[in-house]
């Protein structure tokens, strides 16, 4: 029977790239085939292992419980032979291939995007795609091999460690306080315009302290993306609760009440079990560690 033959590697990697990306043209597109040929190696597999691995909606390929399996031991195989070229080299392999960072897009754009350079030069034929933007990104689904988090996940096969702690202060322009007048109390706040997060687009919890700060108050300007609350402050809009690590880059902006309002949150760097053993993963996130550990008063320091 064909379901007792030995699996072909070839045919798990098909199996795992429609599981990670839900149709077979993105698995297609990205294993640089064409729609047939994933379709031919999946029926193949389901032959083989005489289970049905997917089922067909219109959304997309979705796995059943053998999917999920098969997809599963796949992924340990391809975290084993990435991880054997380098046991088999002595540690002295390349660094070739992908690696894809999701962040949050303030920490993403204005802190990391300007420190990869150095690791590029390092090895020219790794490829480091960063998207940042204001999203939780599925390791699982390998929307991304390295996630930046504002919280430990609390259930998969994640692995996780704090990177940094960050501090946020209340930021205004200076145009905007010369012709507002200066804030010396909170009470003073109730009649200035506030910039902040549109509370139901928040994709993490730990993004809504404008009403632990300041109970009572609201946003009047509202977006769900950093940057744009960065430039809106910047165009003296009002004021905005932003990172210290962010607001220092720009001399226009003056911290309100800084003994008074502040909070503190937490970057933490996650990877999937099954990928933390990658040469080129394992490269990168050191590579932000130590990036962040060299700047950490960015982070920490008053403004």
């Amino acid at each position: 029977m064909r379901g007792r033959m030995a699996l072909d590697w070839n045919d798990l990697q098909f199996c795992l790239a429609v599981a990670r990306d839900g149709t077979v043209s993105a698995a297609a597109k990205k294993l640089g085939v064409d729609h047939a040929t994933i379709i031919r190696r999946i029926d193949r597999l389901e032959r083989d292992i005489g289970a049905k691995l997917f089922a067909r909606r219109k959304t997309g390929y979705q796995l059943t419980d053998a999917g999920r399996r098969a997809a599963a031991m796949a992924e340990t195989i391809e975290s084993q032979i990435r991880g054997g070229q380098a046991e088999i080299s002595g540690g002295a392999a390349r660094l070739a291939g992908t690696v894809r960072i999701g962040a949050p897009d303030g920490f993403g754009s204005f802190f990391l995007a300007p420190r990869l350079g150095p690791l590029a030069d390092k090895h020219p034929e790794l490829q480091l795609e960063l998207v940042a933007t204001a999203r939780l990104f599925s390791l699982s689904k390998r929307e991304a091999d390295i996630a930046i988090s504002l919280a430990l996940p609390r259930e998969g096969r994640i692995f996780g460690r704090k990177l940094v702690d960050y501090r946020l202060f209340l930021y205004a322009s200076r145009d905007y306080l010369a012709k507002r007048g200066g804030i010396e109390t909170r009470d003073d706040i109730k009649s200035r315009r506030l910039i902040g997060y549109i509370p139901e687009l928040l994709f993490t919890p730990e993004l809504d302290y404008l009403p632990q700060i300041l109970p009572g108050f609201s946003a009047q300007f509202r977006s769900a993306n950093l940057i744009a609350q960065l430039e809106a402050a910047l165009a003296g809009l009002g004021i905005a609760m932003l990172p210290r690590f962010l607001a220092q880059k720009f001399d226009t902006l003056i911290p309100v009440l800084p003994e008074v309002i502040s909070i503190t949150r937490g970057f933490y760097l996650l990877m999937h079990a099954d990928g933390r053993d990658s040469p080129q993963i394992r490269a990168v996130a050191e590579h932000i560690y130590a990036a962040v550990e060299a700047e950490k008063a960015l982070f920490l320091d008053p403004p």
